[in-house]
This record gives C-alpha cells, sequence and structure tokens, in this order.
C-alpha cells in the first residue's frame, strides 16, 4: 500500500509589530538643507584614529615608565638560575669573539706562570676554590 502523503500546514505569518523609525535619515536631511557636508565613513574612522593616537601614546609611556622602574621579582637560584646562565654564556661568546686572536697566547702565559716562581701561589688558589665547590669534584 502507498503513503498517504502527509499536509504540510502552513502557518500564518506573524504580523511585524509597528516600531519607531530611525531619526538619522532625518537629520541627515536636516544637515544636507543647511548646507553641511556629511562626513564619509573614510573621514569618520580618520577621525577616530586621531582621537585614539594621544590615548595610545600616553599608554605606551606608562607601559616604559613601569618597565623602567626596578621590580622585585622572586629569582630562581642554584640549577634553574636560567637567566644567570644565559647571561654566562653570552658573556663567554662576547669574549671568545673580541679576544679570538689573543687567546692561544692567553694559554702559554698561564701556563709559563705555573711553571714560573709564582706557580706555587696559583697552585694554592686553585685548591682553595676547589675548597668551596658544592659538587664535591675534586
Amino acid at each position: 500500500m502507498a503513503k498517504a502523503k502527509k499536509s504540510k500546514a502552513r502557518k500564518p505569518k506573524a504580523k511585524k509589530s509597528k516600531t519607531k523609525k530611525s531619526k538619522k535619515p532625518a537629520r541627515r536631511a536636516a544637515a544636507a538643507s543647511r548646507g553641511q557636508a556629511k562626513k564619509t565613513k573614510a573621514k569618520k574612522s580618520k577621525a577616530r584614529k586621531a582621537r585614539k593616537a594621544p590615548r595610545k601614546a600616553a599608554k605606551r609611556k606608562a607601559k616604559a615608565n613601569k618597565s623602567a622602574a626596578p621590580r622585585k621579582k622572586k629569582q630562581i637560584m642554584g640549577e634553574g638560575d636560567y637567566q644567570a646562565s644565559r647571561s654566562f654564556l653570552k658573556d663567554e661568546a662576547d669574549f671568545v669573539k673580541r679576544h679570538s686572536k689573543e687567546i692561544p697566547a692567553m694559554g702559554k702565559d698561564a701556563e709559563a706562570a705555573l711553571e714560573g716562581p709564582e706557580g706555587g701561589a696559583l697552585r694554592a688558589a686553585e685548591e682553595e676554590a676547589r675548597s668551596h665547590n658544592k659538587a664535591g669534584d675534586q
């Protein structure tokens, strides 16, 4: 048997409620009749940007002043002191760049100093520095 088609009942359209019309067209017409030129979108956006520019500059100045002021930060010490590690590695790389030609001569001077009369004092200073080592390597 064939199924009977269901009829689709159409719902009556709801009547639109009467609302107040915007007064913008009337204002524009009044302004045009007085001889005033209406602003285009481009002019409006330029005016908005001009008003916002001093505010943005003031915010940037305030940020700069805040960053310049010393802040108390919780420093990470010991194994996790990443800032100290970064600055050490940067300083070490800068030293090598600046003195790359002089480094072999510095090594020979240090070797000569250890072999010379001040060698005993240098070895004693090295032992003292090792005694302060936290890791206990010797």
